[in-house]
């Protein structure tokens, strides 16, 4: 075999995994878009920590990704629990290395008009999308340092949503917690950029995923279901490949918010 043509097939697999080397770390991997980006990121060559509370959805995801020739490792953990966190953690840099992406993406949208007082799903979407995220960054930041101290690139992507920044009725809390992640990412830029570590905030808009089954409010169901009616809703695969693009970028890239709309969403 010549020199060439082994330089010309390495180049080829560096291409085709450009993430090969890397470990990264998916929350809310059990379904929808979290499932569908740790899948794509194991193709991409990086070895993948899945967490999220439902055990047996994160085994079959593991056996999926074992099975097409990626490594991962599923984590049973609430993100709500900040000490299960940490040991979750350890354990990712025990048994895959030092974590240098970190995909931040559980979450819950529980719309319902601020006049019937459903504290309950304000403070769960709190919980969850703000504590919940800050508990993993809280985590796993000093592995992100270290990863790019070593490596000269460590990534940090939050899930944000269109709704951080656009008006939707009876969404208030929600769209309230979606700007503090929006928010929160731009900032931590300006102290992490400087130790090679990107933030992104990712910000889709209507992805066809668990989140909705979880909305019980009437108006915001029939403005969902009217919806599909006058667009085609994006995917999780849709919203995977954008995270493994952001991650695959060269180091000195760094894209700080990245809107992605279903093309006949207007807002």
């Amino acid at each position: 075999m010549s020199t060439q043509f082994t330089q010309s097939a390495q180049s080829a697999q560096a291409s085709a995994q450009p993430l090969t080397g890397r470990v990264a770390v998916v929350t809310g991997a059990s379904s929808g878009i979290g499932e569908a980006t740790a899948e794509h990121l194991a193709g991409l060559g990086a070895r993948v920590a899945v967490l999220a509370r439902r055990a047996d959805r994160l085994d079959s995801l593991v056996a999926r990704i074992t099975k097409n020739g990626g490594t991962a490792l599923a984590i049973a953990v609430d993100v709500t629990d900040a000490a299960a966190l940490r040991s979750a953690a350890d354990r990712v840099a025990a048994e895959l290395g030092t974590a240098d992406l970190l995909f931040n993406n559980a979450g819950v949208m529980l719309p319902a008009p601020v006049e019937e007082l459903a504290t309950d799903q304000w403070q769960r979407q709190i919980d969850l999308n703000i504590t919940g995220l800050m508990n993993a960054i809280g985590a796993f930041i000093p592995q992100l340092v270290a990863s790019a101290g070593e490596r000269g690139v460590a990534d940090l992507i939050n899930t944000s949503s269109i709704a951080a920044q656009n008006l939707f009725p009876t969404f208030a809390v929600y769209s309230g917690t979606k700007a503090y992640v929006t928010h929160l990412s731009r900032t931590l830029r300006t102290e992490l950029g400087a130790k090679n570590v990107r933030v992104s905030a990712l910000e889709p808009g209507i992805v066809g995923t668990e989140l909705q089954d979880h909305v019980t409010d009437d108006g915001a169901l029939q403005w969902l279901e009217g919806s599909k009616e006058t667009m085609d809703w994006l995917t999780p695969q849709d919203i995977a490949e954008t995270v493994g693009f952001i991650a695959a970028l060269p180091p000195r890239v760094n894209l700080q918010q990245v809107t992605v709309m279903p093309t006949r969403q207007p807002s």
